[in-house]
């Protein structure tokens, strides 16, 4: 157990860790609320855990309590010592890979691992870049993700069609997992407090295999650049002169907006579009 291990913020000022705007960095040093995460996605000794930005390390001990495996990303350097210590005090269960999250291939990384849990506090900002990345490697990559957003981005992924928050994120998230909302986090649980509140979201995988991502981020990406605009106009530059049959295959009104299509209907135009 990490009982025996220095408080967090013992090892933030010996290793002079003081978080970096640059970087997104807000570390969350509370060990309830982290072992709460990893409660979220039922992490146990059976386990490989791939972790983004562990920074000191405050996450990754509540992981490595479970008994699993953990694979650190980490891109700070001066982070690297605090988290050689877990290394040590938790042999042969942490590996810690000093890279950015935004440049490794998980998948060849990774090799026999995966799939595997992903559980994060992603700095903020590259947060939406990173779950759009691993949503479109899909289940060879992760079997259930845990990940820490800013609210408002939470509110888009969950987003349901018809609301202002609604949009391309909402669709190729929901169309790629199933998202659902764990709990939110004020700010003052954070070190440094953001200026926003945060809310932790778990995905498991698609009810049902889907492999026209490619397709999906074409149609959304038209849709929702001109929302204010009918589809016929809209995804004219997507389906040419196939949009009026496209859309009529899947029962989608010619003058409806971007905001007023569902998942499923998205999910099938990208068929039509992939075909």
């Amino acid at each position: 157990m990490s009982d025996g291990l220095p408080p967090l913020r013992d090892v933030i000022e010996r290793f002079d860790l003081g978080a970096k705007k640059s970087l997104g960095q807000h570390f969350l040093l509370d060990l309830n609320i982290t072992r709460k995460i990893a409660r979220e996605v039922s992490v146990t000794g059976d386990d490989v855990v791939l972790e983004i930005g562990p920074g000191p390390g405050g996450l990754t001990r509540a992981l490595l309590d479970t008994g699993a495996r953990v694979v650190a990303i980490e891109r700070d350097n001066r982070c690297i010592d605090a988290l050689k210590e877990l290394e040590d005090f938790y042999p042969n269960k942490l590996e810690t890979i000093e890279s950015d999250a935004l440049r490794i291939d998980e998948l060849e990384m990774l090799g026999a691992k995966a799939p595997v849990k992903i559980v994060a506090n992603l700095p903020y900002n590259i947060s939406t870049e990173l779950l759009i990345k691993w949503l479109k490697a899909g289940p060879k990559l992760w079997s259930r993700m845990a990940l820490m957003f800013q609210k408002e981005v939470a509110d888009r992924i969950l987003a349901a069609p018809g609301s202002k928050t609604y949009g391309r994120l909402s669709v190729i998230a929901q169309a790629t997992a199933t998202p659902m909302r764990a709990f939110d986090l004020p700010a003052r649980a954070f070190t440094p407090p953001p200026k926003v509140d945060s809310t932790v979201v778990v995905f498991d995988p698609p009810t049902e295999p889907f492999d026209t991502v490619k397709a999906l981020e074409a149609v959304t990406q038209a849709a929702f650049s001109q929302r204010r605009k009918m589809l016929r106009s809209s995804l004219k530059s997507v389906f040419g002169q196939t949009l009026g049959q496209a859309l009529e295959q899947a029962g989608v009104k010619e003058t409806v907006r971007a905001e007023d299509v569902s998942v499923s209907q998205y999910k099938l135009l990208s068929s039509l579009k992939a075909d």
